[in-house]
């Protein structure tokens, strides 16, 4: 005859989600269960790895951006003019692709393409026109500075080349010249941008470019990775490679 106390140890036993499990199946279990979740958050992570396989040319108009896309993606020259709309091609490399998409460099219609594709940016190549650099140096630095700050891309912190183009022109500035040009000139960008945003109670709602308190120096990105080239993209003997050795090294460095 079954006492009340004999019910109630069967129904505890019934309920018990460890009835009848030794501690070495929990063991077993637990592990399989950690291994499912390892495998689901690497799956997750590579998803994640290959959705961000783009690598975006941007700059100012005539920099010289989509001929520099013309050069990558099919070794050929082009006569080129400001873009109205993006260029976007694959770029082979190291058993892979990246998606490389040309950016139109006009005010207008940059932000919105930069917009679009800025989510898929593993690397960001930024073109500058050597040989005009200096006299247009607030509008290079301005968009750079909208760049750098962006949430996205802040986030996602991808790599980036900038690129002293036109390099086969006499009056053409080498990297080190213009590396030090933008880095003074974004530190005046930094501090007009930062007192037109300070609100009234001292806050501001943009990110701050570089060390606070600092001049900016462009190593003050990490982690975001800035690398400087030289490079010539002009070219009208389709048997000669173009100047672009550098950019295809580090293209294949962040594949």
């Amino acid at each position: 005859m079954s006492t009340d106390s004999d019910v109630h140890v069967k129904k505890d036993k019934m309920f018990d989600p460890t009835f009848g499990l030794n501690s070495h199946m929990l063991g077993v279990i637990v592990a399989v269960i950690a291994v499912i979740i390892t495998i689901i958050l690497f799956v997750l992570w590579q998803r994640r790895q290959n959705a961000r396989r783009g690598v975006l040319i941007m700059g100012l108009c005539d920099a010289g951006k989509t001929l520099v896309f013309s050069r990558l993606l099919y070794s050929r020259y082009v006569n080129s003019h400001t873009s109205i709309k993006e260029n976007a091609g694959d770029f082979i490399v190291n058993n892979g692709f990246l998606r490389v998409v040309d950016i139109p460099g006009h005010e207008r219609v940059r932000g919105k393409f930069f917009d679009l594709y800025k989510g898929i940016a593993r690397g960001i190549i930024f073109v500058m026109d050597a040989t005009t650099v200096q006299k247009e140096i607030r509008d290079v630095a301005e968009l750079l500075y909208t760049v750098l700050t962006d949430p996205v891309i802040l986030a996602a912190a991808p790599k980036l080349l900038l690129l002293c183009n036109k390099q086969d022109q006499t009056l053409a500035k080498g990297s080190q010249p213009i590396k030090a040009m933008l880095e003074k000139e974004l530190n005046v960008v930094r501090r007009t941008k930062s007192s037109q945003l300070t609100g009234t109670d001292g806050s501001t709602t943009q990110a701050t470019l570089g060390i606070p308190g600092k001049d900016f120096e462009f190593h003050h990105l990490a982690p975001i990775t800035v690398e400087f080239a030289e490079g010539c993209a002009f070219n009208t003997t389709p048997e000669t490679t173009a100047d672009l050795k550098a950019v295809h090294k580090w293209i294949a460095s962040i594949a």
